[in-house]
């Protein structure tokens, strides 16, 4: 006769069973909101230098594909195009936190982010699914730029070919995400009409084709857990606003998360229901955002209607 005695670790394998089955209840109706809906990801910070949170991104990205939604990455690569520059013994000049980028620093940019950055996500993303397809903002002229100055003490400085998005042809993108695909974009554009290439913001660059794509969410990952609510006196995570209260916050927060809340906002003013920063450097924060119930970082959605003005009192002259 055979004894078989339930000990303790029978009970924490079903405590961590039941925990996922949980997990994946949970799931069930944010599956079905936005099965068949584009989600646009603003891929950067911690997130994309280390190995296991890379691969925490990219097995995210598959995830999502095979959910039913149709998932769209937008990077950059700063720190990547600064250490190649330092290595061709070029210096990096910042201006009002922007590159001052010329013509031989646009070189550079172009082939870090398009030959290095783009193809290592694409290569990552396709270990776990043959999904990835990385394209250039130049490509078809998905982003098209004009030259932005930056603005010191209130006067316009030129930094060179650092361009503003002016246009999104996102039809490109559109074919490779009916076609199943997982489009992986950098954040360089086209010039209108005058054959420049410019360097662009990859969080006003995702902003801009989240619109263009008519995006249910846009998600921008960052290195902070969120909008504090008064840093840096307070590391309080405000977890949700609206546009207009995101728009009287802009001129009182930090130089770094201005570009990124300055998305979210152009976002949801532009037609995304929704857009979210989100802590990259948790792992998994995607899926925890999109697919819980109470979900992380900091959520904004569009300025509430205005409300209806009241009716003219019974036997009032209107």
């Amino acid at each position: 006769m055979t004894i078989v005695i339930s000990g303790g670790k029978d009970a924490a394998r079903r405590a961590t069973a039941t925990a996922k089955a949980t997990t994946l209840i949970e799931a069930l109706p944010w599956l079905d909101e936005f099965h068949g809906e584009t989600v646009v990801i603003k891929y950067g910070g911690h997130a994309m230098t280390s190995p296991e949170l890379r691969a925490g991104f990219a097995q995210d990205l598959v995830f999502l594909r095979h959910a039913g939604l149709r998932p769209v990455v937008v990077h950059g690569g700063g720190p990547q195009v600064t250490d190649h520059l330092d290595r061709l013994g070029i210096e990096s000049v910042f201006t009002a936190g922007l590159r001052v980028t010329t013509d031989e620093t646009i070189d550079v940019v172009r082939m870090v982010l398009n030959g290095k950055v783009n193809k290592d996500i694409v290569g990552l993303v396709n270990r776990y699914g043959p999904y990835a397809v990385g394209l250039s903002g130049e490509d078809a002229n998905l982003f098209t730029a004009a030259r932005k100055h930056a603005l010191v003490d209130g006067a316009p400085v030129d930094i060179g070919l650092v361009g503003e998005i002016t246009a999104t042809d996102p039809s490109m993108v559109e074919a490779l995400l009916d076609d199943g695909r997982i489009p992986v974009v950098s954040s360089v554009a086209r010039g209108n009409g005058d054959g420049a290439v410019y360097n662009v913001n990859a969080d006003t660059a995702a902003a801009a084709l989240a619109v263009a794509l008519g995006a249910a969410k846009l998600v921008v990952l960052t290195d902070v857990e969120g909008l504090y609510r008064d840093w840096p006196a307070s590391d309080e995570v405000i977890s949700e606003l609206d546009a207009d209260d995101l728009a009287k916050l802009l001129p009182s927060l930090s130089a770094g998360m201005i570009p990124k809340m300055e998305a979210c906002l152009t976002a949801v003013t532009g037609g995304v229901p929704q857009a979210h920063v989100l802590d990259g450097r948790l792992s998994h924060a995607i899926l925890l955002e999109i697919f819980t119930d109470s979900g992380i970082g900091t959520m904004v959605l569009p300025a509430p209607p205005p409300s209806p003005a009241p009716s003219p009192a019974e036997g009032d002259t209107p």
